[in-house]
C-alpha cells in the first residue's frame, strides 16, 4: 500500500465514521420492523471481520447464539443467513419466486443458468438446460461415456501396480473427462484447461470488497482481482470460441452421438425455443456446466472416499455390496445400481456433512416480506446453510457422524423437496443437474471398491482439513495404495 493511500485512508475514517453511526441513528429511529436477530457490527465493514477463513463455519457457529434466521451486514450489504429446515422452506418454497433472484456479483457478468438474474431470460436459459441437456433421456444416452471413462480409470490405477497413487487427482479426472466428452465432444485433460478450471473457482469463492462496500471497488483493481477475472474469462472465451467454430465446421454428426455444443448449435439453427440463442448465450451455459460440474462433482465425491476411508466398516460394507453386484463382471454397469442401497446411503450421508457449497448460490429478495415471522426487506442477500441445516442435531441423531444406514429405507432425498437435507438447493433455482452429476458419482465410487482395497499411505485415517472456496475441497489429497481384490 503506498503512503498517499495510507494517508487517504487516515483522513477519511474520522468521517466514514461520523456518517456511519448518523446514518445507523436516523435508520433505528425510523424503523419500526421486526428485523432477525443480528451479531454486533463495526462501521463500514460490518460483519465481514467475523468471517475468518472459513466463512460457513462462523457463520454456522454464529447461528447457535443467534438462531436459525440471522441478519448480518457484509459492509453496506444486508445478508440474511437461514440455517435451519424451516427457514429454508419459507425460503425456498413457501416464497420461492421472490427469493429467486441472484444478487449481482459486481464484475461478474453471467449469462447462464446458475448466476444469472431471475427473470425471462434465466427462464429461457433454464428451458434449454432442462429439455435438451439434462433430461433423463440425454443423461442415459450418455452412459456409454461414463463407463469407457471409468474403464480407463481401473485401468490406470492397475497399471500403477499398487504403488502409490493420488485419488483425488484421478477422482478429479474422470469426472472431468466425463464432463468434457459430453459438453464439448473431448477431453479436457490438459493443463492450461485444469488452470483455467481452478482459477475461475477460486476467482468465484475469493472476496470481492466492491461487491460488498462499492465505495472501495477500486480495491479489487489494484489487489489485480478485476484484472485475473477478466484474464481468465478472456482464456474461457477464446478456448469456447475455437470449440464452437471447430463443431460448426464438421460434418453433421449421428444424433446418438452429439454432445451439448452439437444440440446448442441446432437449437440456434433451427430456432426450436423460440427466441434467438446467441454465441454468447451458447458459451455462458458451456463454462456453467464446465465450472459447475466438474468441481462439485469431484469434489463430493472426494469427501465420500475421505469418509469410507476413516469408517472401515462402513468401506468394508459397501465393498461386500459391490462384490455381490458385481458378480465377477470386469466392472459394475450402470444397469446394476440400482441394485446397490448402501451405495446411494454412503453418497447421500457424505453429502449431507460436506454439501459441496456449504452456503449455496446466494439469493437475493425482490419484495419485503415475512420469514419465521421476521421482516425481511426486498434487496436482502440470503445465504442457506447446506451444511448446518445437514448437521442440524434437532433433525438428525448424532448429526456429526459418520452413518450411512441413517439412509436405508429412507424416503430423504437431495432432489429438493426434504429441506432438511438441500445440499444441491430447492425450489426454481435448484441446480438442474443432480441426475447427471449423482450417477457419475456412483458409478465411480461402486467401481472403485469393487475393484481394489485402498491403503493410506504413511497413516491410518485421512486429514479431514479443508481449503474454503466456492466450494470447500479436502486440503490434501488422498494418498493410498490399491490392492486389487483376488
Amino acid at each position: 500500500m503506498s503512503f498517499t493511500l495510507q494517508v487517504f485512508i487516515l483522513i477519511s475514517l474520522p468521517f466514514v465514521f461520523a456518517l456511519y453511526f448518523l446514518k445507523s441513528y436516523i435508520s433505528s429511529s425510523k424503523s419500526q420492523k421486526n428485523l432477525p436477530p443480528s451479531p454486533p457490527k463495526l462501521p463500514l465493514i460490518g460483519n465481514l471481520h467475523q468471517l475468518g477463513s472459513s466463512p460457513y463455519r462462523a457463520l454456522q457457529s454464529m447461528a447457535r447464539t443467534y438462531g436459525p434466521v440471522m441478519l448480518i451486514r457484509l459492509g453496506s450489504v444486508p445478508v440474511l443467513v437461514a440455517s435451519s429446515s424451516d427457514a429454508a422452506r419459507e425460503i425456498l418454497k413457501t416464497h420461492d419466486t421472490i427469493f429467486a433472484n441472484r444478487p449481482s456479483l459486481n464484475f461478474f457478468v453471467f449469462k447462464d443458468i446458475a448466476f444469472a438474474q431471475y427473470g425471462e431470460y434465466w427462464r429461457q436459459a433454464k428451458s434449454i438446460a432442462v429439455l435438451h441437456i439434462l433430461s433423463n433421456k440425454r443423461v442415459q444416452s450418455y452412459r456409454y461415456v461414463r463407463e469407457e471413462e471409468i474403464a480407463l480409470l481401473i485401468e490406470n490405477i492397475q497399471k500403477a501396480n499398487e504403488s502409490v497413487v493420488n485419488l483425488s487427482e484421478l477422482v478429479n479426472s474422470v469426472t472431468n473427462n466425463v464432463l468434457c466428452r459430453v459438453t464439448l465432444g473431448r477431453r479436457c485433460d490438459g493443463r492450461q484447461f485444469k488452470s483455467m478450471l481452478d482459477r475461475t473457482m477460486k476467482l468465484l469463492g475469493s472476496f470481492s470488497v466492491g461487491r460488498y462496500i462499492p465505495s472501495l471497488g477500486w480495491v479489487d483493481r489494484l489487489s489485480g482481482v478485476e484484472g485475473k477475472v477478466k484474464e481468465v474469462y478472456k482464456e474461457f472465451d477464446e478456448f469456447l470460441e475455437d470449440v464452437i467454430q471447430e463443431h460448426a465446421n464438421k460434418k453433421k454428426v449421428d444424433v446418438e452421438c452429439r454432445d451439448v455444443v452439437d444440440i446448442l448449435l441446432e437449437i440456434q439453427s433451427d430456432n426450436v425455443m423460440g427466441f434467438p440463442l446467441e454465441k454468447d448465450m451458447i458459451k455462458a451455459i458451456l463454462l456453467d456446466l464446465l465450472v459447475g460440474g466438474t468441481d462439485t462433482s469431484s469434489t463430493s465425491l472426494e469427501w465420500a472416499i475421505a469418509e469410507l476411508l476413516r469408517h472401515p466398516q462402513a468401506m468394508k460394507e459397501l465393498q461386500q455390496e459391490a462384490l455381490v453386484t458385481g458378480e465377477r463382471m470386469s466392472m459394475i454397469t450402470e444397469d446394476k445400481l440400482e441394485k446397490m442401497p448402501y451405495l446411494k446411503s454412503v453418497l447421500k450421508e457424505a453429502l449431507r456433512l460436506h454439501a459441496p457449497g456449504p452456503l449455496l448460490i446466494p439469493h437475493e429478495s425482490t419484495q419485503d416480506v415475512k420469514v419465521l415471522g421476521y421482516d425481511i426487506p426486498s434487496g436482502t442477500q440470503v445465504l442457506i446453510h447446506a451444511t448446518a441445516i445437514g448437521r442440524d442435531p434437532s433433525k438428525w441423531e448424532a448429526a456429526e457422524d459418520f452413518i450411512p444406514e441413517r439412509f436405508l429405507n429412507n424416503p430423504i432425498d437431495y432432489k429438493g423437496f426434504n429441506f432438511e437435507f438441500i445440499p444441491f438447493g430447492a425450489g426454481r433455482r435448484r441446480c438442474p443437474g443432480i441426475q447427471f452429476a449423482m450417477v457419475v458419482n456412483e458409478l465411480v465410487l461402486a467401481n472403485l471398491v469393487y475393484k481394489f482395497n485402498f491403503e493410506l499411505v504413511g497413516k491410518e485415517s485421512p486429514d479431514m482439513s479443508e481449503v474454503n472456496g466456492l466450494t470447500v475441497h479436502k486440503k490434501y489429497p488422498i494418498l493410498v495404495s490399491a490392492i486389487p481384490h483376488c
